[in-house]
């Protein structure tokens, strides 16, 4: 394991939380969903077996809690098979050094995310102009610079195979950041989404604290092509999803799902992309 991992100069412990914060969630029996302050972490694999893989990996500070809730789900001293990434903005990746440190497991992300985990490319800045509420006139405190995890992460195989996730493939998400990617089962249709959408406001901080459940797009302070992050929606709604398990807020399913992602779909431009912000095309 190379052990010359960082994270960027702005990387901080970020002040938010919602009343969702430590609580879990089995969605299925091999789908486990954990907020950590305002985000989500995903394990799959069922306990009975023993075998998972962690799905991004929280919020700045939070690899205590990550750890203790696998032990809890899987037991002491089994670690994950790897830890999948559906992007490295700083919510899904906050915990991911003192992890590798820890459990010395492989990490997978898309290729064009790898500039962003290997030190070489900043993210683009946080929009605290973007139409929304408290949360977006906060995001300048969020880290945006590279972190360097070195060979420690690899690029997802290019087959849409995910490696410890035989039953699952990675669909590529893009819009919220360049090589966002989401995970899809065939078999159940179940959906890890990360976030090509979402399940809360996440800009309005009162929906942030309360988990509002309110089907919406990606986070809009840190979303930099509208275009994409629309055609994503539409990929992930064709695949009519049983259950969707999202990046922020609580998972979704059924005919519920259905019809807020079609809501979705169909009414992107008003529901999801700004009225005014830098990034909009």
């Amino acid at each position: 394991m190379d052990k010359d991992m960082s994270y960027g100069s702005d990387y901080k412990f970020i002040p938010a939380t919602s009343i969702s914060s430590g609580i879990g969630i089995e969605v299925l029996p091999d789908i486990y969903s954990h907020t950590i302050q305002i985000v989500n972490i995903c394990l799959v694999g069922n306990p009975e077996n023993k075998d998972f893989v962690l799905v991004d990996a929280g919020m700045p500070e939070s690899a205590d809690e990550i750890i203790a809730v696998t032990e809890e789900r899987f037991g002491k001293y089994n670690p994950p098979k790897a830890i999948v990434l559906t992007h490295g903005h700083f919510d899904h990746v906050g915990a991911i050094v003192e992890l590798i440190k820890y459990w010395n497991v492989p990490v997978y992300a898309h290729e064009m995310e790898l500039p962003y985990l290997t030190g070489k490319k900043s993210y683009p800045e946080p929009d605290p102009t973007v139409e929304g509420g408290m949360v977006s006139k906060m995001s300048p405190m969020f880290p945006n610079e590279p972190i360097q995890l070195g060979e420690n992460v690899e690029a997802l195989p290019s087959d849409g195979s995910i490696p410890h996730m035989p039953e699952f493939r990675w669909i590529h998400t893009p819009g919220h950041s360049e090589g966002h990617v989401s995970l899809f089962r065939e078999n159940d249709r179940a959906l890890i989404v990360g976030d090509a959408f979402v399940t809360v406001k996440q800009e309005y901080l009162y929906k942030v604290l309360t988990q509002e459940q309110e089907i919406s797009g990606p986070p809009r302070y840190l979303t930099t092509d509208w275009k994409a992050a629309k055609e994503s929606v539409k990929t992930l709604e064709a695949l009519k999803p049983s259950v969707a398990v999202t990046g922020h807020g609580l998972p979704m399913a059924g005919e519920l799902l259905a019809k807020n992602l079609r809501k979705l779909v169909d009414e992107f431009d008003q529901i999801a992309v700004p009225d005014y912000g830098k990034y909009l095309n």
